[in-house]
């Protein structure tokens, strides 16, 4: 895989580089304007963008947001990441109100050396996500006119087999971003040779979602903390009642199977934290996990869980954590996710699986600084770990 160093090498000073970054950020929508809530993926591909600029290429840059239909859909419009991006990197971004089209050609080829701009949502076309093989091959031709090299920076879509991470480095030299680099020697310390003890700690919503990963971790890590809804599976798999809590009743013969398969090393809560709403004034109650009503939803992990995976966590060498402990975007139920993140950054070598977990890292006041590193991507990442071929690696490894 040749690398952006790779590319510096060979000069771009004058030739026009075409970057996939991953600019997929939360937008907040009042009458009045359209705000950036949280620049981490921002942040994340701006070095490899000075870097590129700083050299005298002509960058332009790709991104996806949000779910759009493969049409143009003014609340996932690119617009206001574009400002936002032009005050981070401290200098003008041009913005394309398109993707393949007129204001994108006039865009891109008025860029001056040095100078960077960002088209439109790259989902405004239907090509990038089709899973039609030449649909997605004649955006992916369109695209690459606007490069005479190719890199990937977009650590969060690598899982994708989209036309702008798939096919474009079919057609144009191709490049492996700073990010990216950094994001799969990370994960890879992770599946190779971890210092001990090793500590996985899960949540979110749906254990389905995490069965891959549990099941080619488990062979790998000293312990398998989980929380969050998806701990609530596994605990009617005990025979625990769940209440109102979320339940995927088709996966509990599964969990069963899995917990006898993983012994003591899947750890589960003891208590939760409890209510009958999902609302920022709820209020709530701390039960035991044999204890939970007919009415209650488990939110939160409780304060004896807490302590029990952060003594797991305080003792731990390499730790990888995805997926919140709670709702913890209400703050009744943000202890439990807080605590466990305070936990994971004390660890030796502490990596957070992008998604909702850096989201929380972010809002939830605790400092960057103090994890090993901070993915980008989280179902990437994921997927990594799950053993996956990861399209956009593939790519660039072609």
């Amino acid at each position: 895989m040749r690398t952006l160093d790779d590319l510096l090498a060979e000069g771009v000073s004058g030739r026009r580089v075409l970057v996939r970054a991953d600019l997929n950020v939360p937008l907040r929508h009042t009458e009045e304007s359209v705000t950036v809530t949280d620049d981490g993926r921002i942040r994340a591909v701006l070095p490899t963008i000075r870097a590129l600029a700083e050299a005298g290429a002509h960058v332009v840059v790709c991104s996806h947001l949000g779910r759009p239909k493969g049409a143009p859909d003014p609340k996932y419009s690119l617009a206001p990441v574009a400002a936002r991006f032009s005050e981070l990197l401290g200098a003008p971004v041009a913005f394309a109100t398109d993707t393949v089209g007129e204001s994108a050609d006039t865009v891109t080829a008025s860029l001056a050396a040095g100078e960077v701009a960002l088209l439109e949502n790259l989902r405004f076309n239907a090509g990038e996500t089709s899973k039609d093989d030449a649909q997605r091959g004649e955006f992916a031709a369109k695209l690459a006119r606007y490069g005479e090299a190719y890199v990937d920076d977009a650590f969060g879509a690598v899982h994708r087999k989209h036309a702008s991470v798939y096919d474009v480095p079919k057609l144009l030299p191709h490049f492996a971003g700073g990010l990216v680099v950094r994001e799969l020697d990370t994960l890879s310390t992770l599946t190779s040779d971890p210092k001990r003890p090793y500590v996985v700690v899960l949540g979110g919503a749906k254990v389905s979602d995490k069965l891959g990963v549990i099941n080619n971790l488990l062979p790998k890590v000293d312990a398998l903390l989980i929380g969050g809804g998806m701990c609530f599976t596994l605990l009617a798999a005990q025979g625990h009642g769940v209440g109102d809590s979320l339940l995927e009743a088709d996966q509990i013969d599964t969990c069963k199977q899995l917990l006898a398969e993983a012994g003591a090393k899947i750890v589960l809560p003891t208590d939760v934290v409890v209510a009958g709403e999902l609302s920022a004034t709820a209020a709530t109650r701390v039960v035991g996990v044999d204890a939970i009503g007919a009415g209650d939803k488990g939110l939160d992990i409780g304060p004896e869980t807490t302590r029990a995976f952060a003594a797991k966590l305080a003792d731990a060498a390499t730790v990888f954590w995805n997926g919140p402990m709670g709702v913890f975007e209400y703050e009744p139920f943000a202890a439990g996710t807080k605590a466990v993140a305070e936990a994971v950054a004390g660890a030796g070598f502490s990596v957070v699986g992008g998604g909702d977990s850096a989201a929380a890292v972010r809002a939830l006041g605790v400092d960057e600084a103090s994890f090993s590193h901070i993915s980008t991507g989280g179902g990437a990442s994921l997927e990594y770990l799950e053993g996956k071929t990861l399209p956009g690696v593939a790519a660039l490894e072609a």
